[in-house]
C-alpha cells in the first residue's frame, strides 16, 4: 500500500468517463434505428427553439437510468460527463428540470398513442413468435401528493398513499409488453380488459399462445371475454384462483387426489359461481410442507358456513390445516400435471417486477403529473426492454444478468475521446485479459440487426 504521509493530488484535463461501455448500448440502438422511429411517432414539442430536442431528452433518462440515476436529479449525471455527451454527439446536455418540464407535456391521449406505436414497432421487429403473456399489478407507495395517489392496498406500508400500476410481461422475453399506471385505490382488476385490448394491440401479428395471472384477476368477466376473444377462438388461460369459501369447500370435499411427486398431490374438478353462466375446469395442488418446507400455496382454514353440521360430514377437515393449497381456472385441456407446470414460469413475473423497481428505479421517477409520470415510466420501462434484448442479442449469456450486475461488468469502464485522422475513437482502462470480451460484444453490437434475435 501507497505512504498516504507522501501522497499528493493532481489533476487532469482530460475528460474521462465513468461510463465507457455505454457505447455498447448506444451502437445497438443505433442498428435498431431507435432514433428514425422517435421522429415518427409524434412526441410532444418544445415550446421555445432553445428547448432540449425531445430525443436527446429520451436518450438523456435512458442514459442516466442505465448508468445508476434513481430519480430525476440524479439525471444530472448525464450533463456532467463530457465524454458522454461527445459519444451522443451533444454539445450541452439538459439538467434534471428539462426532463421533468418536458414530460408534463404528455397527456393521456399523448401516451396512448406514443407508447402504442413504440412498442408496436419493437415488438413487431422481433423475430420471435407465440408469446406468453403474464399479467399483474404493483404498488408503488408514494410520500407526496401527487395526483392519483390516494389510499389502497398497500401491503408494506398500509394506509399511505400508493399508485398501483398494471403491466403485461412477454415471459418468453423477458420483457415488458404494456404498462399502465393507475390510482393507488384501484383494484388489480380494474379496466382489466382494456388494457387486455391495449396490449394485444401493441403485439399487432405475434400470436398469444397462453395468458396467466394471479388470483387478483380471478373474474367470470375476464374469462368470458378471454373464451369469446376472436369471435370465439379465444385465448388460452390459467389463472390462480381466489380462495372464497366454495373453493375452499371444493377442496375440503376432494378425495381423489393423485401424488405426482414427493409431497405434491394433484386433483382436478369444476366450479360455477352464482353469477356465472356456465362451470369451469379447476386443477388442485395440494403440497405438504414437511416433505417440502419451501412449498408455495395458501393454508385454508375459517371455513364459514350457515350450517356448521354440514362441516362435519367432511372428516378431512382434521387434515385440512396440514396442507398448502393452490388451484388454478383454465380453459385449457391438457393434462393437471402440465397446467400445474405451466402456471410456475409465471413467478418469474416477480423478479421483473423487482428488476424495474431497484435496478431501474421506476417507482423514484415521479412528477405531481399523474401523466407526466406515467410517460416518464413508460420510456423506462422501454429501457428495459431494450437492455432485456441487449442481454438476449449483445450479451447472449446462458445467465439473464440483471441492469446492476451488466453495469458493473460493461458499463463502467473508464474512458476518454480523442481524434485521430477525423476519426473519434474511444480508448477504454481494460487490462489485456478483458480487452478481446468487450471486443467480441462491440463486434456483435456493430453487426446488430432486429433479425439476429430469433428468441432464448
Amino acid at each position: 500500500m501507497a505512504n498516504m504521509k507522501d501522497l499528493e493530488i493532481q489533476f487532469t484535463d482530460e475528460q474521462i468517463t465513468a461510463f465507457g461501455g455505454i457505447s455498447l448500448l448506444y451502437k445497438m440502438l443505433d442498428n435498431c434505428h431507435f432514433k428514425e422511429e422517435l421522429s415518427t411517432v409524434s412526441l410532444p414539442k418544445q415550446g421555445s427553439n432553445r428547448g432540449y430536442s425531445p430525443i436527446q431528452l429520451i436518450y438523456g433518462l435512458f442514459t442516466g437510468v442505465w448508468c445508476g440515476a434513481s430519480c430525476f436529479n440524479h439525471l444530472d449525471i448525464v450533463r456532467y460527463d463530457p465524454t458522454v455527451c461527445n459519444l451522443m454527439g451533444w454539445h450541452h446536455a439538459p439538467d434534471h428540470r428539462a426532463y421533468q418540464r418536458y414530460f408534463e407535456k404528455f397527456s393521456q391521449a399523448t401516451n396512448q398513442h406514443v407508447f402504442g406505436a413504440l412498442n408496436e414497432w419493437f415488438f413487431s421487429n422481433l423475430c420471435f413468435d407465440n408469446f406468453t403473456l403474464d399479467f399483474d399489478s404493483t404498488v408503488i407507495t408514494r410520500c407526496g401528493e401527487q395526483e392519483g395517489a390516494a389510499k389502497g392496498y398497500n401491503p408494506k406500508r398500509p394506509g399511505r398513499n400508493s399508485h398501483h400500476p398494471l403491466l403485461a410481461f412477454v415471459a418468453d422475453m423477458r420483457m415488458i409488453a404494456n404498462y399502465w399506471l393507475r390510482p393507488g385505490n384501484t383494484a388489480a382488476l380494474t379496466n382489466f380488459i382494456s388494457f387486455l385490448e391495449d396490449t394485444l394491440s401493441r403485439l399487432k401479428g405475434k400470436k398469444v399462445g397462453l395468458i396467466r395471472a394471479d388470483s387478483g384477476f380471478f373474474g367470470g368477466e375476464i374469462f368470458d371475454y378471454l373464451e369469446n376473444y376472436n369471435d370465439g377462438k379465444g385465448l388460452n388461460y390459467i389463472v390462480a384462483c381466489r380462495f372464497n369459501n366454495n373453493i375452499k369447500m371444493k377442496l375440503v370435499s376432494q378425495g381423489k387426489w393423485i401424488e405426482v411427486a414427493k409431497g405434491i398431490c394433484i386433483a382436478e374438478t369444476t366450479y360455477k359461481a352464482d353469477d356465472w353462466e356456465k362451470s369451469r375446469r379447476i386443477v388442485m395442488v395440494r403440497q405438504d410442507p414437511e416433505v417440502r418446507p419451501k412449498a408455495a400455496g395458501k393454508k385454508v382454514s375459517n371455513i364459514r358456513s350457515k350450517s356448521p353440521e354440514q362441516l362435519e360430514l367432511f372428516p378431512e377437515m382434521a387434515e385440512l390445516g396440514k396442507y398448502r393449497y393452490s388451484c388454478f381456472i383454465t380453459n385449457m385441456t391438457l393434462p393437471a400435471k402440465a397446467i400445474y407446470d405451466m402456471y410456475r414460469g409465471r413467478a418469474d413475473s416477480e423478479n421483473r417486477i423487482k428488476e424495474v423497481k431497484y435496478d431501474f428505479s421506476v417507482d423514484k421517477y415521479v412528477s405531481h403529473d399523474f401523466w407526466a409520470t406515467e410517460a416518464c415510466n413508460s420510456f423506462i420501462i422501454l429501457a428495459y426492454n431494450f437492455l432485456s434484448l441487449f442481454r438476449h442479442a449483445i450479451i447472449n449469456s446462458k445467465k439473464n444478468y440483471f441492469l446492476k450486475t451488466i453495469r458493473y461488468k460493461i458499463i463502467n469502464i473508464p474512458g476518454y475521446l480523442v481524434k485521430s485522422n477525423n476519426k473519434n475513437i474511444l480508448r477504454l482502462a481494460r487490462t489485456i485479459r478483458q480487452r478481446q470480451a468487450f471486443l467480441g460484444l462491440w463486434s456483435t453490437a456493430e453487426n446488430y440487426s432486429w433479425s439476429n434475435l430469433t428468441g432464448s
